[in-house]
Parts: structure tokens; C-alpha cells; sequence
């Protein structure tokens, strides 16, 4: 399980690890440039210093080696450094490393290094080494001398100040990255707060919604993101309880249709346990009841299903016009009771679309059903191809349905004037939304159901 961490805290570690990282990347950076630039200029410095020291001695005013002892030759070019303000020396050393002669610089260095090398290896060639004495820091060079054979020249660049001027810029980065540190948790903090009570304040939002309590609350943030948060939480607890008032409404209503069959079913079950009615007569009249509730909760149950339940096998394509005729013949006689008669409009060739029997049936029944419903004399349907694919119409000639009605006809548990239990439509605009279809209603003399599903 992973760790859970404040928002505090995360902002916090994220904005020091960041700043900490950028920073120290580049002190890294800037010293590894630093050294090379250094180590470069000082190569070059030392090269050069070499070079000279051995040409001078070569061609000196009076043509031959000075001693030990003579000082008046021991001038040369420096080739001082123009950029970093370095200056090179040179002194030569016995095989032993003792000085034989010192050709520039200061006495005690020169001694200085000497020891040092004395100190080294046998290995007569040492190249570019840093050296660290008490008077400073310096760069060393030594080779066999190129002049007298058995000597050593070491030559040395003095880059105390250079070092200096880098642990210098150094200790300003150090400082650097301490202050961004610091301003990095002053940031963090703040950060932190007006995160932290947004969030705070749409998770007691949540809980209250969660508890049950589903009024909307007004809560301003300046950030753009958590005001749309917000909003979104706000609509979806007004949503919510809309649908617990339409669901309250339908368990109602549903509550009043299953009475009124239990009613009938129980009052003649007791009158022909009384002997009070002809038993045929009642139990006919206790079937039909039964049928009808038996409907109704079935339909309660595909509804309550639609959507949730994977179909395990793929629908095959079902000929519609035939569905439309057994859907009229079992509803045939509800309509002759009625005095309706329908009108068929079908395609002549087969109006083929993939879906299951039992879900055509309950689509195209309850489009008919409620037909019958409303219907005055005559309820016509339609069954054709077109360009746009497969269209679907059940119009009957009733009164339309009411404009304040229209926008909620296929809602679930909605109950219109004259209707059952609002799911028979639910249902059939399920089944259509499932085959890729949409079901609409509009009012042209009387009302017109119209399904459409694509090619």
C-alpha cells in the first residue's frame, strides 16, 4: 500500500527536491566548466613556460649555461595569463631533486616544491598535478630538461586566487540554494493552503452529499479548476435529487398500480372463500389481475436490468415488420375494445436490423400499447428502409401529448396524464439506445412515435 502524504507535505518535498536538483545541477555544472577552462589555460600556461624557459637558455647573451650561482640569466618569458592573471615559473631540479637552478619565482615555493617532488615516485614526469601548500595552490608540471642532460625542469602556475575566486562563487551558490530552500517552504505553505481548504471543502461537500443531504451549496474558489469542481458537484447533487424525487414519485405510482390488482385479486379470493361470488367469475377475474401485475413487475425488472446485464450472444438480423404484426395480434383485441383499427405502412422488401426478439417485442409493444392508450379510432404504423437507414413510426389520432410532457415522455418513472407507471417508454428507448437508435415524439395530428436506427 502506498504511503499517504499530506498535500503540505508533497508540495513540500516536490518544490525542495525540484529547487535543490536545479540548483546543485548548476554548481555541478558550473565547477566542472570552471576546472576544465582552469585545466586548460594552466596547460597551455605551463607549455608555454617550458618552452621559453629552454629557448632562452639556448640562446643566452653569452651563449652557455649559467651556473648554480649566477642569477643574471634567470629572465624569461612568463607568458602570464591575460584572462585568469596567472603567471608561470620554472626552477630546475638535480636528479635527486634538489634545485640546481632556480629560473623564476619565489625561493621558498621553489623549495616548497622540490620537497614535494622529492617526495613523489622515482617517475621523473609529472603533468598538470595540483599541488596544495601552505603558501597556496599550484599546478606542476616536470619533465627532463630539454637543455642539460640529467636535469629536471618543474614548471608551476600559482592558481591560489583563481581557487579562491571559485570556492568563493561557490559559497554564493551554496547560500543560493539555502534562500531558494527556504522560499521554497514559504511557497509550499502557501501553496498548500489555498489547496488544502478547496479541497477540504469539496470533500465535506461530498460527505454531505453522501449523508444524503442534496442542496446545492454555493462555494466561490478563485481557481478556475476547483470553481468548476464545484459547479459539476453542485449539478450532479441537484441531479441526484431529482432523481430521488422522480424516484419517490415512481415508487409511488407503482405502489398504486400493484394495490389496486392485489385489491381486486384479494376481494374475490375472499368472496369465494365466503361463498359470497361464482367461483369462475372470480378466479377469471383473479387471473387477469394476476397477468397484469405479473406485466408490471416484469417490466420493473427489464428495466431495472437494461444496461447492466452483457448479452451473451450476438443478435442476429430480425425482419421488423414481422415483429410489428405479432406485437398487433397480441394487442388486437385491447383495440377492438376500443373500436381502433390500424393502418400498415411497410416497406416491401424485409426491414432487417440486429436485435434480440424478446427486446423488438418489448420496444415495439409498448410504442402499440400506448398507442391504444390514447388513440380515438385508428393508430397506423410504419415499417421502412430509407436513406438514413431504418425508420420506425407508431402515430395514433388521440389528443397529443401535452407540451409540458414532451421533454419527459421517455424518462424514467415520468408519468404522464393518462399513464400507467412511466416505464413502458423507458423501456422502449432503452432498447433503441442499445441497437444504436433513438426513439422521438412529436405532436402531428395526435401523437407520432418515431424510431430511427442507422443503416
Amino acid at each position: 500500500m502506498k504511503r499517504k502524504w499530506h498535500i503540505k507535505t508533497h508540495l513540500l518535498v516536490t518544490l525542495i527536491g525540484l529547487t535543490t536538483t536545479v540548483l546543485l545541477t548548476v554548481a555541478l555544472v558550473f565547477n566542472l566548466s570552471m576546472y576544465g577552462f582552469i585545466r586548460s589555460r594552466v596547460s597551455t600556461q605551463l607549455s608555454n613556460v617550458s618552452q621559453s624557459a629552454s629557448e632562452e637558455r639556448r640562446g643566452g647573451e653569452r651563449g652557455q649555461e649559467p651556473g648554480p650561482g649566477e642569477a643574471g640569466d634567470r629572465r624569461f618569458d612568463e607568458h602570464p595569463d591575460r584572462v585568469m592573471g596567472t603567471k608561470g615559473s620554472a626552477v630546475l631540479l638535480n636528479d635527486d631533486g634538489s634545485i640546481f637552478l632556480n629560473l623564476h619565482g619565489d625561493e621558498t615555493v621553489a623549495e616548497s616544491l622540490a620537497a614535494w617532488y622529492r617526495a613523489r615516485t622515482a617517475a621523473s614526469s609529472v603533468r598538470d598535478k595540483v599541488v596544495f601548500l601552505e603558501s597556496g595552490t599550484y599546478v606542476v608540471s616536470a619533465s627532463a630538461d630539454p637543455v642539460t642532460q640529467g636535469k629536471i625542469m618543474l614548471t608551476y602556475v600559482d592558481v591560489t586566487s583563481v581557487m579562491a575566486f571559485t570556492r568563493q562563487i561557490n559559497i554564493v551558490l551554496l547560500l543560493v540554494i539555502l534562500a531558494a530552500v527556504l522560499v521554497s517552504v514559504l511557497l509550499s505553505r502557501r501553496f498548500a493552503r489555498s489547496f488544502a481548504a478547496p479541497v477540504r471543502s469539496l470533500s465535506d461537500f461530498a460527505r454531505e452529499i453522501g449523508s444524503g443531504n442534496l442542496e446545492p451549496q454555493e462555494l466561490g474558489f478563485r481557481d478556475v479548476e476547483f470553481d468548476a469542481l464545484a459547479g459539476s458537484m453542485n449539478r450532479m447533487a441537484s441531479d441526484l435529487r431529482a432523481a430521488q424525487q422522480k424516484q419517490e414519485v415512481f415508487f409511488q405510482n407503482v405502489s398504486h398500480e400493484l394495490r389496486t390488482p392485489l385489491t381486486s385479486i384479494r376481494g374475490n379470493a375472499e368472496g369465494i372463500v365466503c361463498g359470497l361470488m361464482e367461483p369462475n367469475q372470480a378466479a377469471t377475474v383473479i387471473l387477469h389481475e394476476s397477468d397484469k401485475l405479473g406485466g408490471m413487475v416484469e417490466d420493473i425488472l427489464y428495466l431495472s436490468r437494461a444496461g447492466k446485464e452483457k448479452q451473451s450472444e450476438v443478435a442476429q438480423p430480425l425482419d421488423l415488420r414481422d415483429v410489428f404484426s405479432l406485437c398487433v395480434s397480441e394487442q388486437r383485441a385491447e383495440a377492438q375494445a376500443k373500436n381502433l383499427s390500424f393502418a400498415f405502412d411497410f416497406d416491401d422488401t424485409p426491414v432487417l436490423l440486429p436485435i434480440r426478439e424478446q427486446d423488438a417485442q418489448r420496444m415495439l409493444g409498448n410504442l402499440i400499447s400506448n398507442a391504444i392508450r390514447y388513440a380515438s379510432q385508428k393508430i397506423t404504423l410504419c415499417c421502412r428502409n430509407d436513406a438514413d437507414g431504418i425508420c420506425l413510426r407508431v402515430a395514433d389520432d388521440g389528443p397529443g401529448v401535452a407540451a409540458e410532457d414532451l421533454p419527459h415522455v421517455f424518462e424514467r418513472m415520468y408519468k404522464g396524464n393518462g399513464g400507467k407507471h412511466g416505464i413502458g417508454l423507458a423501456i422502449a428507448q432503452t432498447v433503441a439506445k442499445s441497437c444504436g437508435g433513438k426513439i422521438t415524439v412529436y405532436n402531428e395530428n395526435g401523437a407520432v412515435f418515431e424510431a430511427r436506427f442507422p443503416r
